[in-house]
């Protein structure tokens, strides 16, 4: 009998040495708040499919994720932002998941329902300050967004050319907070990932285009930005990594990104 047990357990490590992967071995992921439906998603699809291997998330910012795949503490960083010269100098690579448009939010209760680029520039650098020069109610502006180093901050700022100029009441470090605090401010503004947004904050136009899988995929809604798979160039991911990230570039895992809010890059 222990001859048999002993060779049943030659023989299972063996097949697994074959499939690349060991049983119960982890894909971990870190960084951008804003992709954790999205991650998530493709981890639970992946995890169906594979039983013995699990994706992990820690969420702890784009910036977080890129220093943790650096210093080798997860197998892929999630950046909702490109990465920038002196972070592929790092020995990074970065590989476009999917695309997300960041929408603007403001409370369900507020009237207004479309703003222009250069209006939201104004309103975030503090050239407009009351909601009645934009259509709203006469009440000042509060500003909510995204603390320094987020992905999500960096999209907007860059893209509405408003970088180091916002005038933050409030800085916070999830997607979750601020669409939170807009919900239960009348006179909040920010801005928050199309694919974490919920009923609880209202989504305004921008430039009279909402946000959407078309809109986003045709280029005709401005406010967007990539989301990211962040590697070491070195190409020394697990088999089990390995296999996650050419699963999330599949075809089969596009339908899973749409469904998450975002827009696949195949």
């Amino acid at each position: 009998m222990k001859k048999i047990i002993m060779l049943t357990a030659a023989a299972l490590v063996a097949a697994m040495m074959l499939t690349g992967c060991a049983r119960g071995a982890k894909v971990t992921t870190e960084g951008s708040t804003s992709m954790e439906k999205v991650i998530g998603g493709l981890g639970e699809a992946f995890h169906d499919s594979n039983p013995d291997l699990e994706v992990t998330y820690n969420a702890t910012g784009s910036s977080g994720g890129i220093t943790a795949v650096a210093e080798g503490r997860c197998d892929i960083g999630l950046s909702s932002r490109a990465l920038k010269d002196s972070e592929k100098e790092l020995g990074l690579t970065e590989t476009v998941l999917a695309y997300d448009g960041i929408a603007i939010i403001v409370n369900n209760n507020n009237p207004v329902t479309s703003l222009s680029t250069e209006q939201i520039a104004d309103i975030f650098t503090g050239k407009i300050t009351n909601w009645s020069d934009v259509g709203g109610a006469d009440s000042e502006i509060v500003l909510i967004g995204r603390e320094a180093g987020s992905g999500t901050r960096d999209g907007f700022e860059s893209v509405t050319g408003t970088e180091d100029m916002c005038k933050y009441r409030q800085q916070l470090t999830s997607t979750g907070d601020v669409i939170t605090t807009v919900s239960m401010n009348e006179n909040a503004i920010g801005y928050a990932s199309v694919a974490s947004v919920s009923n609880a904050v209202k989504t305004v136009s921008v430039d009279g285009v909402l946000p959407s899988e078309t809109t986003i995929k045709d280029g005709s809604y401005p406010i967007q930005r990539p989301f990211v798979l962040v590697t070491r160039s070195d190409d020394s991911l697990s088999d089990a990594a390995k296999s996650f990230l050419e699963y999330a570039l599949s075809k089969d895992a596009a339908d899973v990104i749409l469904l998450m809010g975002a827009v696949p890059s195949n």
